[in-house]
């Protein structure tokens, strides 16, 4: 049983993995997977409606689905459909976060129970929100206040809400399909209208005031819809682009006529709301037909970006490193050989799942896989994965496999956070726009992160056994030393010519090879630190201990200039500003310290160099 059990556990995650993968069945009478397929354009991107219910979503509730009061879960397509179609029953489920208890007084929230409030519980208070944000909106970024950062949050979330609500059909129209056959029947005659009173002449008010009626709804949809749902009708046209619904349907004013999207998302939103399941199928298939004429390569991404967003693969990694990271603990506690396996094992299914989700998003992006804070944050984890299977293949003692296991664990619970802000895959800055230089200097310095932390994370390994358990013998030591020396010579090497290459990208973009900007800085002090180190440990300053203490220091220093430069919201390097994540990065500072401190206590403090003050006595052969 000790031998079959490894790949006995690999197997059954293996299928939980591949599972995943299937297209998910309908939920409901809806084809509401089908319906989150569908192209839209949002953040400079193509991406389909299931992106954009998800985005949303996560800044609302900081979730991808919605919990229901009876029990269950909504997801976040079938949210999206209820909230563009029957706001009505949207406005009641419990979407908005709001912890922060100033701001639950201020709006007369319960300061007790659930964090999550529905619409109508919100909507008395709207102008009081929009008052506070605008006043905190005054104040500047480095100095609001959490209560400030609350009302701004809560703000931007209502107002996607909002804008939502308009983008499908006007939020007052229970009929759209009626709405639009009306605006069809009037569009010729009101244009006439329209026509004679410009011309001076006598025209039909009637006919004019019935086309005005219609037009004020479709305006109002043009100026606050959130997604471009509309394609161009002659996509090899120079020029035509995609639009809000409101705004294409203002165009019919000049071609006269009404787009199919129009008709085809107003005859899905009446079904919806008449609860008529196969006529919202038959438009939905009906639509999907026309656009597979000229954009079958949106569907297509579509699709495989719909198939990403179910399947999760870093969602799945972190499950998976969670359960290495105990069983590779465990291991070094009893039955080391069937625990160290099966945690080998399944380290190598997270690292695989981890490479395709990357290798995934670059196909969807069409990038290399570092674009912004939340790839960095994946990518890091996923060489820290790479390095410590490496590690673990050459001593199989359960290092590799603890420390490679929580630095992804880690890494992907940061990216995950990140995401909360929204679109990961949002498009990039005109400076970041080109995948050269994103290939090769931003993958050399993030691949020297990840060594770092890789060291790091390994000299606290070192100190915290060897203060608190007896496991880290002499030869334990030694091991661990030579994996922190040879990683960080790794890390120099690649610190060094990422810094190279990213003065050469700067001289090509600014004009300038160095500037002395927050981010050429940190990664200069990345390599200048390294270089200490080295020489420290060359030239006999420092020894095993010594070594681990400024290895740990290593982790501060690049936490600095992986995140630290971007929240000093200075520079030109400052693309990823996350003024929240200065505690969680201050709190990381003060535990790389600690384990510092421990790492400098005397040796009678060590568990692992402490001699037994009554040993027994040798037992007789």
């Amino acid at each position: 049983m000790k031998k079959w059990l490894p790949w006995l556990v690999l197997a059954l995650f293996t299928v939980w993995v591949l599972a995943a993968l299937r297209s998910p069945r309908e939920s409901s009478e809806y084809h509401t997977a089908d319906f989150g397929r569908l192209p839209a354009v949002l953040n400079g991107r193509l991406q389909p409606l299931d992106s954009v219910a998800r985005n949303a979503l996560l800044v609302m509730r900081g979730k991808q689905s919605v919990a229901l009061d009876g029990g269950g879960q909504l997801s976040a397509i079938g949210w999206l459909m209820e909230v563009t179609m029957k706001p009505e029953v949207a406005d009641t489920r419990r979407v908005f976060r709001v912890d922060h208890p100033e701001l639950r007084g201020l709006l007369k929230l319960p300061l007790e129970g659930s964090n999550y409030f529905p619409f109508t519980e919100l909507q008395g208070s709207l102008e009081e929100i929009e008052k506070q944000a605008r006043r905190a909106n005054g104040v500047e970024a480095a100095t609001r206040s959490t209560f400030e950062k609350a009302v701004l949050k809560l703000h931007f979330a209502l107002n996607t809400y909002q804008r939502l609500k308009n983008s499908l059909r006007p939020e007052n129209s229970t009929d759209f399909a009626a709405d639009l056959r009306a605006y069809r029947e009037a569009l010729a005659p009101g244009i006439a209208a329209v026509r004679l009173r410009e011309q001076g002449k006598e025209f039909n008010r009637e006919d004019f005031d019935r086309l005005l009626k219609l037009l004020r709804n479709f305006d109002a949809m043009a100026n606050v819809a959130y997604p471009l749902i509309v394609p161009p009708v002659h996509p090899e046209m120079a020029g035509p682009t995609w639009s809000n619904l409101g705004t294409s349907l203002m165009e019919s004013l000049h071609t006269e006529q009404i787009h199919p999207a129009a008709e085809a998302y107003a005859t899905m939103a009446t079904a919806y709301r008449q609860a008529k399941p196969a006529e919202f199928n038959q438009a939905l298939a009906g639509y999907r037909q026309w656009l597979a004429g000229q954009f079958q390569p949106q569907l297509d991404k579509g699709w495989w970006e719909f198939l990403f967003n179910s399947w999760r693969p870093f969602v799945k990694s972190i499950a998976i490193y969670t359960l290495v990271f105990l069983l590779g603990c465990a291991s070094w506690f009893g039955w080391f050989q069937g625990l160290n396996r099966t945690a080998g094992y399944l380290l190598g299914l997270g690292f695989v799942v981890h490479t395709a989700g990357i290798v995934f998003r670059m196909a969807l992006e069409g990038r290399p896989p570092v674009t912004n804070l939340y790839s960095s944050a994946v990518f890091v984890g996923w060489g820290a994965v790479g390095l410590g299977l490496i590690l673990e293949r050459l001593h199989r003692d359960s290092i590799g496999i603890v420390m490679s296991s929580a630095l992804g664990l880690t890494t992907l619970i940061v990216a995950h956070n990140l995401s909360l802000d929204g679109d990961t895959m949002e498009m990039l800055r005109a400076v970041l726009d080109t995948n050269f230089w994103l290939a090769t200097h931003v993958i050399t310095i993030t691949l020297g992160y990840s060594a770092m932390f890789v060291a790091g994370f390994l000299a606290a390994l070192y100190i915290v056994r060897g203060v608190f358990t007896r496991s880290l013998g002499p030869e334990t030591r030694q091991a661990l030393s030579r994996m922190v020396y040879g990683i960080v010579c790794f890390a120099t090497l690649f610190n060094f010519v990422g810094t190279i290459l990213g003065g050469i990208w700067a001289d090509q973009s600014w004009g300038r090879f160095w500037g002395w900007d927050p981010k050429e800085n940190g990664a200069l002090i990345i390599v200048l630190w390294c270089a200490i180190l080295l020489h420290a440990r060359w030239g006999g300053l420092v020894r095993e201990r010594g070594l681990m203490n400024l290895a740990i220091f290593g982790n501060i220093v690049t936490s600095f200039s992986w995140f630290g430069v971007n929240m000093l919201g200075v520079g030109l390097h400052s693309y990823g500003f996350m003024d929240k994540a200065f505690v969680w990065l201050m709190l990381f500072v003060v535990s790389q310290l600690a384990l510092i401190g421990l790492g400098l206590l005397p040796d009678r403090f060590w568990a692992s160099l402490r001699t037994p003050l009554h040993p027994r006595p040798a037992r007789a052969s």
